[in-house]
């Protein structure tokens, strides 16, 4: 089950369950569209793999299986740019 991630690992936006611009790679690092494209280039720098877009867990399901609350932000992400 995804963790649904609650920000952007890079520059720390909100994401909540429901953003169409959550980006994921396999690992589940979570990012927003923008930075996946413009700051990191399509290239997760966790695994070095690519990115889809996150799907959206249903409103009804999240009441069993809610979105994590931890938030991850990436050390070195700006440095990328």
């Amino acid at each position: 089950m995804l963790e649904l991630r609650p920000n952007c690992e890079c520059c720390d936006k909100d994401l909540p369950p429901d953003a169409p611009d959550a980006m994921i790679c396999t690992f589940e690092c979570t990012w927003c569209r923008d930075c996946a494209e413009n700051v990191l280039l399509g290239v997760c720098p966790n695994c070095q793999g690519g990115f889809a877009p996150r799907p959206i867990r249903p409103a009804a399901a999240l009441e069993r299986h809610p979105a994590s609350t931890v938030r991850v932000l990436a050390q070195d992400c700006g440095a990328r740019a």
